[in-house]
C-alpha cells in the first residue's frame, strides 16, 4: 500500500517514527520549507527522518501547491495522511488518494473540534482527552472515525507538554494496526454523533497574555494551558519588557501576602511570587526575560510600587 504523510511538528515525527517501526514507511513525506519553521511552536524538521526511511521528501507551503497536487498524481498513493498539518486539504487532494484522506486530532472527537484543542482542553476543564484518526472530508473535524482512543486527564494538574505528548503517543499506538486494516481491504469509518460535537475557536500567542486581576487559579491553569510546547503565558515588567512564564504554582500561604494584582511579593531562592486578583499569589518557578523581576516591581504594566 502506496502512503503519503503529510506534516510539520513534532506529532507528525512521532506518527513518521511508528510508521518506520512497524515496517510501513510512506513513500513520501510532505513538509514544510525550513525557512516556515515559525509557523509551528512544536516545528519538527522531517526531513532526516524521512531520509532514513527512504521517503521522498516533498517541502511546500500550502496545501495546494501545484508541486504537490503534481507529486500525488504521479504517485498514484492509496492513502494520504495529514498529521500534523494545519492548513485544510481542497477536494482536489482528497480525490486523488484511492482509500482518501486520514486526519489526526488530539481530542476525543466529536467533543473539541476545532483549533488549540490542547490548551482548549485544560481550560475548559475537560476530565476526559483522546487522540482521533479519522477521514477528512469538507467539513472540520466531522468526518467517520477510523480510529480512536479516549483517556482520563485531571485538568487541574496536566501541562500542554504531558497532555500533548499523552495524545501522540496513543495516535502512535493507533496508526500501525490502522494501516495493517487498511492494507488488508478492512476500512473502519463509524460515524461521528454530531449532536455531541463541541467546537474550539482559534487561539493567538496573545491570548496567552496573564491579566493579574484575575483568580489565581485561572492564571495557574493559563500557564499550564499555554506552555510547551505552545508559545506560552506572558506578562511585561512595568517598563514594558516581556516575561514568559513557564511554570508556575499557587502559593501554600493563604492570605499572607497583602498587595495589588501584578505586585511581586517576594523574589526567593529564584521564585517570584506575585498577587494575583482574588488576593491569591502565584510562585512563578520558572520564567526568562531579558529584564530584572524584583520585590515590590509590577508585572503587566503599571508603575514600580515603592517601598514603604
Amino acid at each position: 500500500m502506496r502512503t503519503v504523510l503529510i506534516g510539520a511538528v513534532e506529532g507528525s515525527a512521532v506518527a513518521l517514527r511508528a510508521m518506520m517501526d512497524a515496517g510501513m514507511p510512506p513513500a513520501l513525506v510532505v513538509t514544510l520549507p525550513l525557512d516556515r519553521a515559525a509557523a509551528h511552536s512544536d516545528f519538527a524538521d522531517l526531513g532526516p527522518l524521512a531520509g532514513a526511511a527512504g521517503a521522498r521528501v516533498l517541502r511546500v507551503a500550502r496545501s495546494d501547491d501545484p508541486a504537490l497536487l503534481a507529486a500525488l498524481r504521479e504517485l498514484a498513493p492509496d492513502l494520504v495522511m495529514a498529521i500534523g498539518w494545519s492548513q485544510l486539504l481542497g477536494p482536489e487532494l482528497r480525490a486523488i488518494p484511492r482509500l482518501g484522506v486520514l486526519g489526526f486530532h488530539p481530542a476525543p472527537l466529536p467533543r473539541m473540534r476545532g483549533r488549540a484543542v490542547i490548551p482548549w482542553q485544560i481550560l475548559t476543564g475537560q476530565r476526559q482527552g483522546g487522540a482521533t484518526l479519522f477521514w477528512i472530508g469538507e467539513g472540520i473535524d466531522d468526518g467517520p472515525i477510523a480510529a480512536q482512543a479516549v483517556f482520563p486527564i485531571d485538568p487541574d494538574e496536566i501541562t500542554a507538554r504531558a497532555l500533548y505528548d499523552r495524545a501522540v503517543a496513543e495516535m502512535a499506538a493507533l496508526l500501525p494496526p490502522l494501516l495493517a486494516d487498511l492494507a488488508a481491504g478492512r476500512m473502519p469509518a463509524a460515524v461521528q454523533d454530531h449532536d455531541q460535537a463541541t467546537m474550539c475557536a482559534r487561539r493567538r500567542p496573545q491570548d496567552g497574555r496573564i491579566d493579574w486581576t484575575a483568580a489565581g487559579t485561572r492564571i495557574e491553569r493559563l500557564v499550564r494551558a499555554v506552555g510547551e510546547p505552545y508559545p506560552g503565558a506572558t506578562t511585561t515588567l512595568a517598563d514594558g519588557t516581556p516575561v514568559r512564564v513557564n511554570r508556575a504554582r499557587l502559593h501554600p500561604r493563604e492570605g499572607y501576602f497583602v498587595g495589588l494584582p501584578g505586585q511581586v511579593q517576594q523574589v526567593e531562592d529564584g521564585v517570584a511570587t506575585v498577587m494575583c486578583g482574588d488576593g491569591a499569589c502565584l510562585d512563578l518557578l520558572d520564567w526568562t526575560t531579558e529584564g530584572r523581576i524584583t520585590r515590590h516591581a509590577m508585572l503587566g504594566g503599571g508603575d514600580d510600587v515603592p517601598v514603604g
